[in-house]
């Protein structure tokens, strides 16, 4: 498949920033969720997606009907992560202001939860299946466990240096992957909220990460500049002393990584988001090579 540089062309609509649509032979408005900068998206249905910002707010979407739908305010500083567990009717939400906060999908505009512990911003969210058990990451280098019913802190573990980029669950399993400024990628295990295994460190900062929806493989991303670093890497989780693949081609810092959606017809794939003003997607196998 090989990778794929976004682009616009003759083929494509043309998205701009005051909400028209250019190419489609019809105009279309649509009014602006956020009132600032979009910090971080997740799926919540696969026709409902969940959205924080600078803006300190939280909105539910329906790309469907192109409407807002809910609005979460609670947070006093800007938003930067959102997520829920796949068709829950449960959103959570870290801030700036070092809390974290649980919403009711169609409940009330308030928080229903509270998760009030770390010292510092607050930058990796990964919420279990069943939405019972929420684990959360801060730039004071700890990673916590809490009971979303209660809003009990069920563990609290420190490991030096581990400024926490980011926060993902393999799926149906007890594991929590994370990313880190001291350019590792750690597993570890929920129940006792303890690393089960770290990768070996990468060159730059490690700044996201994803893993597939088999629960095998894990994908992390990394900083850089210049065309140096700003690479991810494949590790399958089931033989976990090395990489398997590495996708280069970015000029710099890599934000965001994720797997595609899967299909009978479907090559498996990875997207990238750079700093570098791209998005790219390669064939996971291959890394755009074969």
């Amino acid at each position: 498949m090989g990778k794929l540089q976004s682009k616009i062309s003759f083929h494509t609509s043309k998205y701009r920033a005051d909400g028209f649509v250019e190419g489609t032979g019809a105009v279309q408005q649509h009014s602006p969720t956020h009132t600032d900068a979009v910090t971080s998206v997740a799926a919540l249905r696969p026709d409902l997606c969940v959205s924080g910002g600078r803006d300190k707010s939280v909105a539910v979407c329906s790309w469907r009907a192109r409407a807002l739908l809910q609005r979460f305010v609670g947070h006093e500083r800007e938003v930067t992560k959102v997520t829920s567990a796949l068709d829950s009717s449960r959103v959570f939400s870290a801030s700036r202001d070092k809390t974290v906060m649980m919403w009711e999908l169609h409940g009330s505009t308030r928080p229903s939860q509270q998760f009030p512990g770390h010292d510092l911003v607050v930058t990796g969210l990964a919420v279990s299946p069943d939405a019972s058990q929420l684990c959360t990451g801060s730039r004071d280098n700890t990673v916590c466990k809490w009971d979303t019913e209660t809003g009990e802190c069920l563990g609290r573990a420190a490991i030096s240096r581990n400024l926490v980029t980011h926060l993902c669950w393999v799926p149906g399993e007890p594991y929590v992957i994370q990313t880190s400024e001291d350019k590792t990628v750690r597993i570890w295990d929920s129940r006792e909220l303890q690393v089960a295994h770290t990768f070996p460190a990468k060159q730059h900062m490690q700044t996201c990460c994803d893993v597939s929806q088999d629960g095998q493989y894990c994908l992390s991303s990394s900083s850089g500049s210049a065309g140096q670093g700003a690479e991810a890497t494949l590790w399958d989780l089931r033989q976990t002393r090395r990489g398997v693949c590495e996708y280069k081609g970015h000029f710099h810092t890599i934000t965001s990584c994720v797997f595609l959606p899967r299909g009978p017809a479907l090559t498996p794939s990875v997207a990238t988001a750079s700093c570098d003003s791209t998005v790219k997607v390669w064939d996971q196998d291959t890394g755009g090579k074969g």
